[in-house]
């Protein structure tokens, strides 16, 4: 048997830490799953507990309910305890990066949600590729960072072509400013939020622009959010619309975040 790649992760897990995450993907790559002839998700390393398995598998389905989810995990002592959690529409596998699928199949979804954190940023791209490969025409990888509780979130949207979109994404009570969104950037950002690098330039303007904003504190934070994404949208690639900015979520293309070169 081939030994899987990767190494296993701290595994820690809450019910609903990903919710962020999961109404996004639903909203964003929902048409895709329903073009797709046999739509299938991956929970990759989905931790000590089988939950934000189930929860994917709940929240696809009500955009299509026909997706299946495979959960994929590199240590067997949790594949095993996963198992009596397996239904219709849900299996669980023991893998790693490779993404183990019946043969002939591929992914048209693969979510890593705390997965790359121990990795060093030279290793992410090496990952994004094996993983984007894996994916089916159409695909989408989206690999991220939240924290215990799933308040603030940030993550990567990638095609087989690469890297798409970073979004923003918070319990908006939970924030003092928008860049204490920082401290969740996903491993190909964490290292560049310093002066002169992309990221740090996009979240001191967001930090204006949530300040300039604080007379729309009275209407509550979703309001003030708005407004600031609707402000910082004038310099910077925000995609999406204020539906997706009152749920307290900003979204912008990669490029326009991307690492400088060395």
């Amino acid at each position: 048997m081939t030994r899987p790649v990767g190494t296993a992760t701290r595994g820690t897990t809450n019910p609903n830490r990903l919710r962020r995450m999961d109404r996004w993907i639903a909203a964003a790559h929902g048409p895709a799953l329903r073009r797709c002839a046999a739509p299938t998700a991956v929970d990759l390393g989905y931790g000590a507990a089988p939950w934000t398995a189930l929860e994917l598998l709940t929240r696809l389905r009500v955009a299509e309910p026909r997706c299946q989810v495979v959960g994929i995990e590199i240590d067997p002592a949790r594949v095993l305890a996963a198992k009596p959690y397996e239904r219709e529409g849900l299996t669980f596998r023991h893998g790693g990066f490779e993404v183990p699928q019946a043969q002939g199949t591929r992914p048209t979804l693969i979510r890593a949600a705390n997965v790359l954190r121990q990795y060093d940023e030279d290793q992410v791209a090496a990952v994004w590729a094996r993983l984007c490969a894996r994916l089916a025409p159409g695909g989408l990888l989206v690999e991220g960072t939240c924290d215990e509780i799933g308040r603030r979130h940030v993550w990567v949207a990638l095609g087989p072509e690469g890297p798409r979109t970073v979004t923003f994404a918070a319990r908006l009570g939970s924030l003092e400013r928008p860049s204490d969104l920082a401290e969740r950037l996903p491993k190909a950002l964490i290292h560049r939020n310093v002066p002169g690098e992309p990221v740090h330039a996009f979240l001191r303007d967001f930090d204006r622009a949530w300040a300039a904003a604080a007379p729309y504190a009275s209407l509550g934070a979703r309001q003030r959010w708005a407004r600031a994404v609707r402000d910082v949208a004038g310099d910077w690639p925000v995609t999406g619309d204020v539906r997706r900015w009152r749920q307290g979520e900003v979204t912008v293309n990669w490029a326009a975040l991307a690492p400088n070169a060395p």
